[in-house]
C-alpha cells in the first residue's frame, strides 16, 4: 500500500498535459486518490520568468487548488524561463501542498531554448504561443509541450511533469525523514 494516503488530490490546472502528468504519478504512489482538475490563478505572469516566479506560481497553483477542492493535497506544476545569459532556458516546478501546509517541491526539465524564441519571449510572448507558430501547431503546451516538440516527441510535457510530481511527494512519502 502507498503511503499517501490522500482520497482526494487537486491540480491546479484545467491543461490537459498537467492533468496528465498527476494521474500518471498518482496512479502508482495514491492509486485510490480521485484527481481533481481545477483552473485557479498562479498570481505570476503568464510567461514565468526566472526560478523564483516559476516555483511561486507552482505553489499559488497547489495553494490554490487544495483550497477549492477541499483535497489533501493541492498540486501546482509551472514552466517558466531563465536568462542566465547564455540563452534561454526552460524550466518547470512543481509544488505540492497538503492542509497543515507542508510544501514538497520539485524542479527540472531545464534545456535550452532554441535562440529564435528568445526575442519573442523578451518581447512578452508565451513560450506555447512561439512554439505553435514555430513548428506550425496550435495548443502544443496542452499536448507535448515545447520538449516535446524539441526532442520530436521522445520526451512529452506529461512525462517530464510526471517525474517532478513524484519527486514533489517524496516529503509527503517519508514524512519522518523530512520533520
Amino acid at each position: 500500500m502507498s503511503p499517501l494516503t490522500a482520497k482526494k488530490v487537486a491540480v491546479g490546472s484545467s491543461n490537459p498535459a498537467k492533468i496528465a502528468a498527476v494521474r500518471s504519478a498518482m496512479a502508482r504512489l495514491a492509486p485510490e486518490a480521485a484527481i481533481i482538475a481545477i483552473d485557479v490563478p498562479s498570481s505570476v505572469r503568464a510567461q514565468p520568468w526566472g526560478e523564483r516566479e516559476t516555483r511561486r506560481g507552482a505553489i499559488e497553483r497547489a495553494r490554490a487548488a487544495i483550497a477549492a477542492a477541499d483535497a489533501e493535497l493541492g498540486i501546482g506544476l509551472e514552466g517558466g524561463v531563465i536568462d542566465d545569459g547564455a540563452g534561454l532556458e526552460l524550466v518547470s516546478w512543481v509544488a505540492v501542498v497538503d492542509r497543515d501546509g507542508r510544501v514538497g517541491l520539485a524542479s527540472g526539465l531545464r534545456f535550452m531554448l532554441p535562440t529564435v524564441t528568445a526575442e519573442k519571449l523578451r518581447d512578452g510572448g508565451e513560450l506555447g504561443d512561439v512554439m505553435d507558430e514555430l513548428f506550425n501547431t496550435t495548443q502544443s503546451k496542452k499536448a507535448t509541450g515545447a520538449v516535446g516538440l524539441l526532442t520530436d516527441g521522445f520526451v512529452t510535457r506529461s512525462d517530464a511533469f510526471a517525474d517532478l510530481v513524484a519527486m514533489a511527494c517524496a516529503r509527503f512519502l517519508f514524512r519522518e525523514l523530512y520533520s
